[in-house]
């Protein structure tokens, strides 16, 4: 089900202002990736291009490719709502829709999509996309509730079951757990781990831990100075950015000298 990623020459603006600069990096199917760097260095922008939601934005835009499979997500006549379907998001705040249920929120992207599914399958989708976000046997006996009632650690398990519910093939997390307590965090963790096993997963973080444990390989984005675009430092098995980076920028950002 899920699919690699394949980015070439990548340049991404906001109007005239070049936020990120010539990336080019190769994204494994069915593993965890981590984007690590500091504040402002373009990761949360990179990681918005992967599913076109950067260019919600007005003005913003890219040069270069995104290729799912071999197919490029910028290619002339893609849907970027089907693009959106096959690589789901899941943002830093909880965010599920307050005035739905538990069980509304779950089937809120397949309602989106204007996926016409009986009563019978919403359950039988909304039971696995839970149990898939490990939140099942917490809400499985008020689906009803308001989704807003759940604990941050739920709420985001939530998000993550919406995106799942949709069936995609790449889950984006952008900081997925810095509003949440250390025990959410390792219940997400935990979660991330497991959905490696269908989903390719991408996640920014500004946790160096949390990269360490959850992701197979890591990306090292740095900035030259304010102004300057954002650029891919370094690309390598997570072991190798943490214990044996081969820039001196990597380095200086993993044992903690800046950023």
């Amino acid at each position: 089900m899920s699919k690699r990623i394949d980015v070439q020459d990548l340049n991404i603006f906001y109007g005239g202002f070049k936020a990120v600069e010539d990336v080019n990096i190769r994204i494994e199917a069915r593993s965890v990736t981590a984007f690590i760097g500091p504040s402002g260095c373009g990761k949360s922008t990179f990681l918005r291009t992967l599913n076109r939601m950067h260019e919600v934005i007005p003005g913003a835009r890219v040069q270069g490719e995104v290729l799912l499979d071999g197919d490029n997500l910028y290619g002339p006549g893609v849907d970027p709502v089907t693009v959106r379907s096959q690589i789901g998001m899941v943002f830093q705040r909880p965010n599920p829709f307050p005035t739905m249920s538990i069980r509304d929120n779950v089937l809120a992207g397949v309602k989106l999509n204007n996926k016409r599914i009986s009563k019978t399958e919403a359950d039988t989708l909304v039971e696995k996309s839970l149990k898939g976000a490990n939140l099942w046997q917490e809400v499985k006996d008020r689906l009803n509730k308001p989704g807003s009632g759940l604990s941050g650690g739920q709420q985001q398990r939530l998000c993550i079951a919406r995106a799942i519910a949709v069936q995609p093939e790449v889950i984006l997390m952008d900081e997925p757990c810095s509003a949440l307590d250390p025990i959410s965090t390792m219940a997400i963790e935990d979660l991330i781990d497991e959905l490696k096993n269908n989903y390719t997963v991408v996640i920014v973080t500004h946790n160096m831990q949390q990269a360490a444990r959850v992701s197979e390989k890591t990306a090292f984005f740095n900035i030259a100075g304010t102004g300057e675009p954002g650029r891919l430092i370094e690309y390598s098995d997570t072991t190798d950015i943490f214990n044996n980076p081969r820039e001196k920028t990597t380095e200086d950002y993993v044992s903690g000298r800046f950023g």
